[in-house]
């Protein structure tokens, strides 16, 4: 017998014994293994299972499609070694991030085609009734591994580029002021009762350009007369700083422009965040370059999406319920609940209450706790947790952040924080215990020229010095990052350090004896002063 060519010719060079091309004559057992054998070629170099079993044009064309993919690939990895910025910055891009979800669900599709013609080529009749089962359960798992993957990717793509087009602006890039990108984060607060969003988490992040050395400065919500500089519009109405007493405390500021002052910023989206914005420059000497606001009522999705976020909680924190109406000054019923201390993960709920809790405690326990937060949060923005809840966090993102920062530096800022992982963020709050102590009132009477020189301490020291741990003197502040928990409180003259090895062992019962129900009890009684000394560590943490 002979085969017959293409063209038409007889060919008797073509054995028809052939296992591989002509399965008919082969024993069972070589036919299952030829199955097998087809699907790994198909799997590992797509078009070869066609070259040499099939339609060897196909097989060709699918080939040199295979080879430009791998060599793509291979580019791509080492770009990512060498220029990982542009790499970044094709996955975010409007245009190339589009057309690399069309190239991804093309070669999806092409691959799924080429398993289906491998499927016709095995011929799974030839096949022992027992080895069909094996052989196309093997195929639909290797469908799902390699096209099922390439759509998944195609989707987490098209999600993400949704994400940036809905919370990142276009607009022009700008550049690093003294080597160094500084954002202005707020955590803002628009409850019920209150009139308009108030920003009561305020912090300046400042990163170098180069290392990503990341230095977090924490300005108090209630600090007062912040200057501002004369190219500031807000120097017009404010010339000697904003410092009209008590209502004029910063975090007042954003609600007072938007609603009185928009005309000042008339090219802003957000006039109360572009005050904000010079109102952090005027009061740390350094120029404020872009903000990400931070609506802490979906503060809880964003990290219930992150899969909670892990501390080392110093001590108990309470968590604040309703007021009690009438009292004057205002007091709270008993706590609805108590997040205790040691190494934890917290939900969405309950890191939302850690963060802004401050019942029974100081304004700068609070801000330990917020800096802590934002640290765990950074820390767990890895890889992994992107990939695997990317929709879930970016659906988060979209409802809750809100930010000036032009799409088009996206990928060189995604570059920095990366560098900045893993790096340790220090730390200086404007306020006690960094600056002076609560009986001083530091932050209704700032000295701007003592910040202004410390900031630049910190931004000079290369070196990130720990804090200091000796006797500190009253008008020598140390430089380096904000000692928070018992200790600072002590120096700042607030209670007396109390004794706080904290690890629960599971009956509720932390180590230094304290139970929930001993410190509801104190709540219910209205004994301030003990839960005082009892909490004055619950500014204490560390991201676990």
């Amino acid at each position: 017998m002979t085969a017959t060519r293409t063209d038409g010719s007889a060919a008797s060079a073509a054995p028809l014994s052939d296992p591989v091309r002509y399965p008919e004559s082969a024993p069972p057992a070589v036919r299952t293994k030829r199955a097998f054998v087809l699907l790994a070629l198909t799997l590992v170099l797509p078009g070869s299972a066609q070259t040499v079993a099939g339609d060897r044009r196909l097989g060709r064309r699918a080939l040199r499609t295979t080879f430009a993919c791998w060599g793509l690939l291979l580019l791509g990895i080492v770009l990512s070694v060498v220029d990982r910025t542009l790499v970044v910055g094709v996955v975010t891009h409007r245009w190339w991030s589009l057309l690399l979800i069309g190239a991804l669900l093309g070669i999806a599709v092409g691959w799924a085609l080429l398993f289906l013609n491998t499927l016709r080529l095995i011929r799974l009749p030839l096949l022992d009734r027992g080895a069909r089962p094996l052989v196309a359960g093997a195929l639909a798992v290797l469908m799902v591994l390699t096209s099922g993957s390439l759509t998944y990717g195609a989707y987490v793509l098209g999600v993400g580029r949704s994400t940036v087009g809905s919370i990142f602006q276009s607009g022009p890039a700008f550049d690093p002021v003294d080597g160094r990108y500084n954002f202005l984060l707020m955590g803002g607060d628009a409850g019920e009762d209150r009139t308009g969003r108030r920003p009561d988490s305020i912090s300046v992040i400042s990163v170098d350009a180069e290392t990503g050395a990341t230095v977090t400065f924490s300005i108090p919500r209630n600090f007062q007369n912040a200057p501002f500089s004369e190219d500031s519009p807000l120097w017009e109405v404010y010339p000697d700083g904003y410092n009209c007493g008590d209502p004029c405390i910063i975090n007042s500021l954003y609600t007072e422009v938007t609603q009185n002052h928009t005309d000042l910023y008339p090219d802003s989206q957000d006039p109360g965040a572009e005050a904000m914005m010079d109102a952090a420059s005027g009061v740390l000497g350094i120029e404020v370059q872009s903000y990400v606001l931070v609506d802490m009522n979906g503060f809880e999705q964003l990290v219930d999406a992150m899969g909670g976020i892990r501390i080392d909680a110093g001590g108990w924190v309470p968590i604040t319920a309703a007021e009690i109406p009438g009292t004057d000054p205002i007091r709270h019923y008993p706590p609805d609940g108590w997040i205790k201390p040691g190494v934890q993960t917290l939900d969405g709920y309950h890191a939302l209450w850690y963060a802004r809790s401050r019942e029974f405690v100081t304004d700068y326990d609070r801000i330990a706790r917020q800096q802590c937060v934002q640290q765990a949060m950074i820390a767990q923005l890895d890889p992994a947790t992107l990939l695997t809840r990317f929709q879930s966090i970016a659906a988060a993102g979209t409802q809750i952040v809100e930010t000036d920062i032009p799409q088009d530096q996206l990928a060189g800022f995604v570059d920095l924080g990366l560098k900045a992982q893993g790096q340790e963020t220090r730390r200086l709050t404007i306020g006690p215990p960094d600056f002076g102590t609560p009986a001083e009132n530091f932050v209704t009477y700032p000295d701007f020229d003592l910040v202004h020189a410390r900031v630049q301490d910190m931004l000079a020291d290369d070196a990130r010095k720990p804090a200091a741990v000796g006797p500190v003197p009253a008008d020598e502040p140390p430089v380096g990052p904000s000692p928070v928990g018992p200790l600072a409180l002590e120096r700042a003259g607030v209670v007396a350090q109390v004794p706080t090895e904290t690890l629960d062992d599971g009956t509720g019962v932390t180590e230094d004896g304290i139970t929930e129900e001993y410190l509801q009890e104190l709540a219910t009684i209205g004994d301030d002063l003990t839960l005082g000394d009892l909490l004055a560590d619950n500014g204490e943490c560390s991201p676990a």
